[in-house]
C-alpha cells in the first residue's frame, strides 16, 4: 500500500491494546473453545477485512476479538486453571510438534471442567469446517463501480459443428496396445 498525504493513518494510541502474550502449547489447548467462544466476533472481523480491503477500517473489531481472547482466558483461568496448566503442560512436553495423541487424558480432564463449570462443551471433531452463514449486524459496502472495465456480452457464440477427424496419418500414440 502506498501512502501518500491523503492517507490517514491511526494514531499510535488508539492501536495498543493488551496483548495475549501466550505460548503456542498454551494457545492450541485452548483453541476449540477460543474458536467456539469468539466466533461472531471474529466472523465479523474477518468479514471487515474482506469487504473493506483496508485494515484500517477494522481496528475498533480487532480490539474486540483481542478483547474476547482475553476473557476466554481469564475465565479458564478463575475456574479451570489447574487442569488446562496439565493439558497445556502435556501438549508442550510430549511432543516436539505439539501432538494431542498423548494427552487424550488430560484433555478429558480439562474439557469435563469446561462443561462443568462454564457450561462450554467442546466443538465436535469438524465443527470449523462447515459452512455456516454469519448474520451481519454492518451493512455491506457499496459496490465500487469500475468504468475501467470492458463490456462482455453474456451470451457465449456456439462452437462451430465439429466434423469427425480423420484417423491419424502415423497410427496413434498407444501403438503398443493389442486388442
Amino acid at each position: 500500500m502506498v501512502l501518500t498525504k491523503e492517507v490517514d493513518l491511526p494514531e499510535f494510541t488508539t492501536l495498543t491494546v493488551p496483548e495475549v502474550d501466550l505460548s503456542t502449547a498454551t494457545l492450541m489447548s485452548a483453541a476449540p473453545y477460543l474458536g467456539k467462544y469468539c466466533e461472531g466476533i471474529n466472523n465479523e472481523f474477518m468479514l471487515c477485512r474482506f469487504e473493506s480491503n483496508d485494515p484500517r477500517a477494522c481496528v475498533e473489531l480487532g480490539k474486540k476479538v483481542t478483547a474476547c481472547t482475553l476473557q476466554l482466558f481469564r475465565n479458564i483461568k478463575s475456574k479451570c486453571k489447574q487442569e488446562f496448566d496439565q493439558y497445556s503442560h502435556c501438549v508442550d512436553k510430549s511432543s516436539g510438534n505439539f501432538s494431542f495423541e498423548n494427552c487424550r487424558k488430560t484433555q478429558a480432564v480439562f474439557d469435563t471442567c469446561m462443561k462443568e463449570k462454564m457450561c462450554m462443551e467442546r466443538p465436535d471433531f469438524g465443527y470449523f469446517c462447515r459452512a455456516r452463514v454469519h448474520n451481519s449486524p454492518s451493512a455491506p459496502p457499496p459496490p465500487e463501480p469500475c468504468p475501467c472495465q470492458p463490456k462482455v456480452p453474456d451470451e457465449t457464440p456456439s462452437l462451430p459443428d465439429c466434423k469427425p477427424r480423420p484417423p491419424a496419418r502415423f497410427g496413434g500414440r498407444y501403438f503398443w496396445i493389442t486388442e
